[in-house]
């Protein structure tokens, strides 16, 4: 075996590593962090492309049997473990699923010398989260639920959040205060509940699941994630679509009435029947969006318009001080946090886009174009806690009402198409040139941004 890793090809070995990580197996040295800890290699390089062949080759070898090396031939996997294998090789999987699992208070699932049967486990299990925004503006779940496959109720729970709430969103979650009143289930008490089926090497079911085992704290590496899972044909193929939209064409069910808040245990239930759906019935999971879709698309299109979106906003400022930093009548959206970093962001709605426009106009500062080509302008302000602190105010259109998308397919190129540019250079000295060429006019930027900050606050301070 060890001879046939040596003459692989460099991505063939980086795939094998690349498995390892996704199934979490462990060969003689434990996994691939441990293995490049105890082997001397160091922790600063963990993307296995970045690594040698030889090191790829000397961790690929502490797996002595050959077969925990090969994944299962599509013609031998079940229906779930396919859907599984769809989810985590979806582009989009690295970016959600990327959890900071080595924190003390995360669960992260261990199957140890079980680990073959377990991968052949087809229970499932389908959870969903009701999530609020706390004080720091970081999300905290306020419910959860979960349901078996044979959609029986297992777990439905109300969660007290270990910060004050400043937003119950209860006309989207359906909580309210009164419902935590005499609640003491905490986080990690779910994560207690959760193991007795996570062991076992359950399949984890939900639509946009990373949001909560984000909450919840929960890495789990078997999951079938509904949002990746079925997708859009044609035009619209780079569109997620919404669970409710799935209910519609996939199980022709309305998942709740227009305007009706969340219910957790229906929500879980209808992201077990999508999966049942393909995995019992082969529906098929890539479909055309309907009218009534496109209907929902522009109305979403033209609400975005009608809205601003703030970022970069530190944790220690509650979303209520925002209002005292845009002008008009709106309403504030928290966004969930994509990562536990010391940002949020949040979206600012207006009831039309003259209001938003207005809005932004009269916000103060100088309007400074991101890489999208999106209009913003940086703010600084002083918050409740007495610290000077500075967020940025985005427009979502460009001015003129050019549509985001059609400039991103110029912007991001495919990796194709960033090769064929690099070849049209004359040499790789030209290119590294340019480009230490621009990190310095960068940094001199930057040095200048920095400056003008430091000016500010302390003209501020003398002022004050």
């Amino acid at each position: 075996m060890e001879h046939k890793l040596a003459s692989a090809e460099k991505k063939v070995l980086v795939d094998l590593v690349k498995l390892v990580q996704r199934r979490r197996l462990e060969g003689e040295n434990g996994g691939w962090k441990e293995f490049l800890s105890s082997s001397g290699f160091g922790l600063s390089v963990g993307d296995p492309s970045q690594r040698s062949d030889d090191v790829l080759v000397a961790f690929l070898s502490t797996f002595k049997k050959k077969e925990d090396l090969q994944q299962e031939s599509p013609d031998k996997e079940t229906p779930e473990q396919r859907l599984v294998r769809v989810t985590i090789t979806h582009p989009r999987y690295p970016i959600h699923y990327e959890f900071p699992s080595l924190a003390e208070d995360w669960f992260v699932t261990k199957c140890g010398k079980k680990q073959s049967k377990v991968i052949k486990s087809t229970r499932m299990l389908a959870i969903r989260c009701e999530m609020v925004t706390c004080e720091n503006g970081s999300e905290a779940v306020v419910r959860v639920a979960a349901v078996d496959r044979d959609l029986k109720v297992v777990l439905d729970n109300f969660v007290k959040p270990s910060l004050p709430v400043i937003d119950y969103k209860t006309d989207i979650t359906g909580v309210t205060a009164e419902d935590l009143e005499k609640e003491t289930l905490s986080v990690a008490d779910i994560q207690k509940k959760l193991r007795r089926f996570l062991s076992k090497g359950t399949i984890l079911v939900g639509h946009g699941l990373h949001y909560c085992l984000q909450v919840l704290k929960v890495d789990h590496a078997r999951v079938i994630d509904t949002s990746l899972v079925f997708n859009y044909t044609g035009a619209y193929s780079s569109r997620t679509p919404s669970l409710l939209n799935l209910c519609k064409s996939v199980l022709d069910e309305e998942l709740r009435m227009e305007g009706a808040a969340h219910n957790c245990v229906h929500d879980a239930a209808a992201a077990m029947k999508l999966v049942l759906a393909v995995v019992e019935k082969g529906v098929e999971t890539s479909f055309p969006p309907t009218e009534k879709m496109l209907e929902v698309e522009k109305t979403m299109q033209e609400a975005k318009k009608a809205s601003l979106y703030l970022h970069r906003i530190p944790r220690n400022v509650p979303s209520q001080e925002l209002k005292g930093l845009i002008t008009g009548d709106f309403k504030v959206e928290v966004k969930p946090p994509k990562n536990l970093g010391p940002y949020y962001s949040a979206e600012v709605v207006f009831s039309s886009q003259e209001e938003a426009n207005q809005a932004f106009d009269n916000v103060d500062g100088d309007i400074v174009e991101e890489k999208r080509g999106l209009p913003q302008k940086m703010v600084q302000f002083q918050s409740s806690s007495g610290s000077i602190s500075r967020l940025y105010v985005r427009k979502n259109v460009r001015d003129g009402g050019v549509p985001v998308k059609k400039r991103r397919k110029t912007e991001n190129d495919s990796e194709e198409t960033r090769e064929e540019n690099v070849h049209h250079c004359s040499s790789l000295e030209s290119i590294c040139e340019k480009h230490l060429k621009e990190i310095e006019e960068l940094k001199e930027k930057l040095k200048a941004k920095e400056r003008e900050f430091e000016a500010m606050v302390a003209e501020y301070q003398a002022n004050n």
